[in-house]
């Protein structure tokens, strides 16, 4: 009978393509992209394959400083954070002696603050409630005691998922109305990303890389003026300290950012994930919270600012537990409320990102038993890369066609490449993005991965790569080094 009854379903269903196509699909979503985990990536991945399966390739290994993932590169993680955390996940360890009393401590209370006593159940949407005091008392210490409030603050899953959420608050208007959001180019592709998934409209203002990637505010005045023309500019996003670009905003900046903010009447989004790196003699981290308030009441309670953090950069490099937080000023309240409703559809962020977050705000102190590996650990880690920055910039200054700007923070350099006119001509032929063409190329000859400056925006005929500086000291010396003979042996080829 089955099959009687597959024959007439056979002939009498009429035949239909899929419901959903290319086509069919929502058209914003085509619109995203995502340069790094884009093609150059799904290539190393394939090329990875290929040296597993025997294939001879000029090099042994692909080196991936595409993106900024530190264990992935080989940082050990803290000592600390992951007791803790196998703690939080396995309680049992609890009465294991191995554990430091000050580790075990963490986890009783973290484990107290969840249903059932577990880290596997729900947490309230906007996170857990002690994570949010201990993030609001660190940025009190942080900021030299300029008070936050635990009811302003959400946790995320990492920053990335704060800043979408908050973007889509923004998000309304249609054609001239529509809102537009000023992004600094180079950028991180996060927010083109987001803002093309939304259909918001985005606004470019350029770093001056003369400058080392200043940021200033004519330029900002410049593309509110041209923007207005064509939608609604109510957002300003700032990367401090920057990505692709590795600069530190000076204190004056900020002051300067925040009265344009306020004179404009623009939300500001501060994405300050790299925190705790800075490198450069004379650079200093400076919070836009801290710098709002210290400019007193007539901009600290009127300008409207969320600012972002997580656990994926600075020492800890924990990427993939997803844990972050925002905190929101002068939000308000009936919006407010909308945004907890908005983060509740999605219940909570991880909770093991939570725990980890909380650590990260709330670190051993003086006298507990950790403190001395802590401080230990971060400090070398944090040293490291500031040696790795310097190195980085020094040996890339020393190649003909290639000019880099201190790295004064971050996690990354973004280089000037001078491209010869017939690679130019010959990507173009291809449909290619020169400095795509360049990228591609260097990967197949040495195995090294990284992100054409095109991929987070450039000025008009320039030409940058993005490469992140996690990679051991000693191999980042071999990839340098190889970049530097791949450089020379490139412009040769094509002048």
């Amino acid at each position: 009978a089955s099959h009687e009854i597959l024959n007439y379903m056979m002939h009498t269903l009429p035949l239909r393509g899929k419901v959903l196509t290319v086509d069919t699909m929502n058209a914003n979503v085509k619109k995203v992209d995502y340069a790094v985990r884009g093609p150059i990536v799904q290539r190393a991945v394939q090329i990875e394959k290929e040296l597993k399966e025997g294939v001879k390739k000029p090099f042994e290994e692909v080196i991936k400083a595409n993106i900024g993932d530190a264990h992935a590169m080989g940082q050990r993680p803290i000592t600390f954070f992951r007791q803790v955390m196998a703690l939080c996940t396995y309680p049992q360890l609890l009465d294991d002696n191995k554990f430091p009393e000050d580790a075990k401590n963490r986890a009783r209370r973290i484990l107290q603050s969840c249903g059932g006593n577990s880290i596997g159940a729900y947490t309230t949407s906007q996170g857990i409630d002690c994570v949010r005091h201990d993030v609001a008392n660190y940025i009190q210490r942080r900021d030299g005691g300029i008070p936050s409030d635990p009811d302003n603050i959400y946790l995320t899953t990492g920053a990335s998922d704060g800043i979408v959420t908050i973007l889509k608050l923004l998000t309304a208007g249609e054609g001239r109305t529509r809102t537009g959001v000023m992004i600094s180019i180079p950028q991180y592709p996060l927010y083109s990303a987001s803002i093309a998934e939304l259909g918001a409209v985005q606004i470019n203002y350029y770093l001056n890389e003369e400058k080392c990637w200043s940021l200033d505010i004519s330029e900002l005045q410049r593309s509110l003026h041209a923007a207005r023309e064509h939608c609604n500019p109510r957002v300003l996003c700032i990367i401090n300290p920057g990505n692709p670009t590795g600069q530190v905003q000076s204190r004056q900046c900020i002051e300067d950012v925040i009265r344009f903010a306020a004179k404009e009447n623009l939300f500001l989004m501060a994405d300050e994930v790299y925190q705790d790196n800075v490198y450069a003699e004379g650079c200093e981290f400076h919070s836009f919270k801290k710098v709002l308030f210290e400019m007193g009441p007539e901009y600290s309670s009127k300008v409207e600012l969320a600012s972002f953090h997580s656990t994926s950069k600075c020492y800890m490099g924990e990427c993939g537990f997803r844990g972050g937080y925002m905190e929101v000023i002068n939000m308000d309240p009936e919006v407010k409320a909308q945004l907890t409703k908005l983060v509740s559809v999605r219940l909570c962020p991880p909770a093991p990102g939570q725990a980890l977050m909380d650590l990260v705000v709330n670190s051993p102190q003086p006298g507990e038993p950790s403190y001395q590996t802590f401080m230990k650990e971060r400090t070398a880690v944090l040293s490291a890369l500031a040696e790795k920055a310097k190195l980085t910039e020094e040996i890339l200054n020393t190649v003909p066609g290639i000019s880099c700007n201190p790295v004064q923070g971050a996690m990354y350099s973004f280089p000037r490449i001078t491209l010869p006119e017939r690679a130019i001509n010959e990507a173009k032929a291809k449909g290619q993005a020169p400095d795509m063409f360049y990228c591609m190329k260097l990967l197949e000859e040495t195995g090294i991965c990284l992100v054409p400056g095109s991929g987070f925006g450039q000025r008009e005929g320039t030409y940058h790569f993005r490469m992140t500086i996690l990679p051991p000291t000693d191999k980042l010396k071999i990839m340098l080094n190889k970049l530097k003979e791949f450089h020379q042996k490139f412009t040769q080829q094509y002048s």
